[in-house]
């Protein structure tokens, strides 16, 4: 009974919290939109304010921290994540200097991420057929390559629940290429503890660790299997620290 009553206290503390992330999201995207629209500078400026201030409210509300481990990225570098849910966007693009996402077209319509994430220079790509996208994405990357930064791709192309697995598509290794840029293999277990779906948020500790970085000339094939061999491995490992086993699920 008295793990039921916490399990529910906890669950409706996910709740309030939940709904003052998106209500602080909208207050901020319209009090610094007049400096957004000015200066990427701006967008930036609130972008990172709007990350510190889910931080903080997670941990005192539903006693989840985040860390960082591993040398952070600082020069122009790609960063190839593993994404389990919002929590591991917020923790890179809080601790990358000027991080810059590859993310999928429509999110372009969502309010206030969508202009915010054009703003700080996200690369938008449409869904369609493999080859067709993967061209499309090179080019609009190579047109923001004027802008300096850390450009954030997740290799299998969409959130993955904790211990699940879904392939890494080969795009991270055609960028890599066609920008001559090392590759930064990025893991986490954020997933234990913030879902990617759902209200409930566990406490715990999150981490995102940036492991070392893959050198750009490599092999696509080799690149690949590195890639997803080291992002699996230090995932695997930081959600057995978390007391999560990933080859427990089927």
């Amino acid at each position: 009974m008295a793990q039921r009553i916490a399990h529910a206290w906890q669950w409706l503390h996910s709740l309030v919290f939940v709904i003052q992330m998106y209500a602080m999201m909208g207050i901020m995207g319209v009090v610094f939109f007049p400096a957004a629209l000015l200066t990427h500078h701006g967008a930036r400026f609130a972008a990172k304010l709007y990350c510190r201030w889910v931080l903080w409210t997670a941990r005192w509300m539903v006693g989840l921290r985040g860390e960082i481990r591993g040398e952070i990225p600082t020069g122009e570098v790609m960063v190839a994540a593993k994404h389990q849910s919002f929590f591991d966007i917020i923790l890179i693009f809080n601790a990358l200097p000027a991080a810059k996402f590859i993310m999928k077209r429509e999110l372009l319509w969502t309010p206030v991420i969508g202009q915010y994430a054009y703003r700080i220079g996200c690369i938008p790509v449409d869904r369609g057929k493999r080859g067709a996208a993967i061209k499309k994405m090179v080019r609009d990357v190579a047109k923001g390559t004027q802008r300096p930064g850390q450009l954030v791709i997740y290799p299998q192309g969409t959130r993955v629940a904790a211990g699940a697995f879904k392939p890494y598509k080969v795009g991270t290794a055609i960028l890599s290429e066609e920008l001559g840029q090392d590759c930064v293999p990025t893991a986490t277990n954020v997933g234990v503890f913030w879902k990617r779906t759902g209200i409930y948020r566990k406490p715990g500790l999150a981490v995102v660790e940036f492991l070392p970085a893959i050198p750009q000339g490599l092999v696509r094939e080799e690149f690949m299997a590195r890639l997803q061999e080291e992002v699996e491995t230090a995932s695997d490992a930081l959600m057995r620290e978390a007391g999560f086993d990933p080859d427990a699920v089927d």
